[in-house]
């Protein structure tokens, strides 16, 4: 998945069962194949973009997208800003 407004590229590592709206930077994201629609803009309000690496998920919606190019513009999914998402812990060595 690219951004319309950003140079930001995902990776679905996890979907969710329910249809959802995913966006970057105010505008939804797009299969490699389309092309960004006309008048697309950036929405810097919404916060930072995407960082390279770094996962993003739902987990109430059972969402999780890896950045592979950092970008942009925050993503959201149905207009709900997604975090990043924590490291698992590791077992104590006790």
């Amino acid at each position: 998945m690219t951004s319309a407004v950003s140079d930001a590229q995902l990776v679905v590592v996890r979907a969710p069962e329910a249809d959802v709206t995913v966006a970057c930077g105010g505008a939804s994201v797009l299969a490699q194949d389309e092309s960004p629609p006309d008048g697309a803009t950036l929405d810097r309000s919404l916060g930072e973009g995407p960082l390279l690496g770094k996962r993003y998920a739902d987990d109430d919606l059972g969402l999780e997208l890896l950045c592979t190019r950092p970008g942009e513009g925050a993503l959201t999914v149905d207009g709900k800003t997604l975090a990043v998402k924590g490291a698992k812990p590791l077992p104590s060595s006790d």
